[in-house]
């Protein structure tokens, strides 16, 4: 799983450089986030813009993330693509999640 890290102001941006999350890389995925998410800031930004393809398996791997984050941190997604965010809005993980149009439309404090 390829994942991209840039500290940013007072969060940490997480890029995943793939166009799928699903079954086949869910595990991959939740250990990749476990190891980049492990210190740095409590703001975790997921950016997912080159996600074209995310499954039940991927979106239980996203939240088994915000989980590891525990109540101090906060981990809020980015750049969905029109599919993505349509698992989002039909499992109503949209309520969940703080969900920004892009990295660059993050304010710097929420």
């Amino acid at each position: 799983m390829k994942l991209e890290i840039e500290d940013r102001n007072d969060m940490r941006i997480v890029k995943i450089s793939e166009d799928r999350v699903d079954a086949a890389v869910a595990i991959q995925f939740k250990d990749s986030m476990a190891e980049a998410t492990k210190d740095g800031p409590d703001r975790v930004v997921l950016d997912m813009s080159q996600v074209k393809f995310l499954d039940s398996s991927g979106l239980g791997a996203v939240v088994a993330t915000m989980k590891l984050l525990g109540n101090e941190r906060k981990l809020e997604l980015a750049g969905l693509t029109p599919t993505v965010e349509k698992v989002f809005r039909l499992t109503r993980m949209d309520s969940i999640f703080a969900i920004h149009e892009s990295v660059a439309a993050i304010p710097e404090s929420t």
